[in-house]
């Protein structure tokens, strides 16, 4: 439905160039959300996929396991969409404090996302509620560290921002000034927190989604938490009791067409085909992540299934599987401090695990040794552009 521009257009001057900036219609859509059939089974399959999802437990023996590695790639995609190169081994191996070599800026900021994320999980678990002050709090951590440390972290921006373009003058889209930014938000705070009306808390991620790019209203950082949004929402909501959504490579897949649908609700008012769209990520980006978990489960009963046939080092070597399976890239010396086991009992459980190929050495400097659970890590990167 094309229900005619979703704001307002004022003129702002900014650097001696004057532009035109949007300001957006407070949510809910008016008319309300024409539910065709095609749009009603869009939603019907991102629900249903968000529920296999959330009983992806049912599954995993150890779903903090498969949380842990998910969370990270997903870290790592949503980082690449800003422009960073860092891979999910470089962000893990920047986490083993043992290893040389990664780039420092661009793991820096992919491993704020994960301390972002993580930060905002356990806001929301002691009772916060998702407000503009936790939305804050997750920009400050996503800032604290690396090149965005210097845009006012934590704090909404004071300055004209705009996206495309070298300058605002030829700008593909230009955020509301400054001084809407505040009223803007907190029109959208509302509306997370059910003002005017309750709205089911998948739609309400996929509303609030676009509004909060559209209003843009930070100096840096703005994809980065608006995607955390879609996640931290429908676990405050009690859809998913853990984050494993993450729609960043859908995103990144269909960049162009993400952003054109972004500007057809701006000129138009098309929230339905967003919608199309955005359900639909839901339901690919589910079913990839309950096939990886299924795949995950396989992988580590044949590997445990192989080891235990190596006779008496079975048990060392067992026990370093499963540290592996929590941190698919260290070292033995890290692994000691979870496991009761000696250094030389961990080197020989090691040896025996790169001999069946579940480990694989990786080529360090020095003395420490460091291994990948190369399996697990292209399990996780089969569907990703690493």
């Amino acid at each position: 439905m094309k229900r005619g521009l979703q704001g307002q257009y004022v003129t702002i001057s900014t650097v001696g160039e004057s532009a035109r900036a949007f300001v957006p219609t407070p949510l809910p859509p008016a008319p309300p959300v024409e539910w065709s059939p095609e749009l009603q089974s869009r939603f019907a399959a991102a629900h249903a996929a968000l529920g296999r999802l959330d009983g992806i437990s049912t599954i995993l023996p150890e779903t903090s396991v498969f949380l842990y590695s998910y969370v990270r790639k997903e870290a790592v995609l949503s980082s690449q969409i800003e422009g960073t190169q860092s891979s999910l081994s470089d962000l893990l191996l920047f986490e083993s404090q043992e290893a040389p070599g990664v780039p420092l800026d661009d793991v820096q900021e992919v491993s704020n996302y994960v301390s972002a994320l993580e930060h905002g999980m356990k806001r929301l678990r002691e009772g916060f509620p998702l407000s503009l002050r936790l939305i804050c709090e997750l920009h400050e951590i996503l800032l604290s560290k690396g090149r965005g440390s210097r845009k006012s972290p934590g704090e909404f921006r004071s300055s004209q921002n705009w996206i495309g373009g070298t300058r605002v003058g030829n700008a593909r889209f230009v955020p509301p000034p400054p001084q809407e930014v505040t009223p803007c938000l907190d029109r959208l705070e509302k509306f997370l927190n059910d003002e005017p009306e309750k709205n089911n808390p998948l739609l309400k991620a996929a509303l609030a989604h676009v509004q909060f790019e559209t209003i843009h209203p930070f100096l840096d950082g703005n994809g980065r938490v608006g995607r955390l949004l879609i996640t931290l929402l429908l676990c405050a909501e009690g859809t998913l009791r853990q984050p494993l959504l993450y729609l960043s490579l859908f995103f990144k897949t269909h960049r162009n067409l993400y952003y054109d649908l972004l500007n057809q609700i701006r000129e138009d008012g098309d929230w339905e085909a967003w919608l199309l769209f955005f359900f639909e990520g839901v339901a690919v980006t589910g079913g990839q992540a309950f096939q990886t978990a299924s795949q995950l489960t396989e992988l580590f009963q044949t590997d445990r299934e192989r080891i235990a046939r190596i006779g008496r080092a079975a048990h060392s070597a067992l026990e370093l599987h499963r540290h592996f399976q929590a941190h698919p890239v260290g070292s033995v010396r890290e692994a000691r401090t979870s496991l009761n086991l000696s250094i030389p009992t961990l080197h020989s459980a090691a040896k025996h695990l790169v001999r069946l190929g579940i480990l694989r050495e990786l080529p360090t400097k020095g003395t420490t040794h460091l291994y990948a659970y190369g399996a697990y890590l292209d399990t996780l990167n089969a569907d990703s552009e690493f």
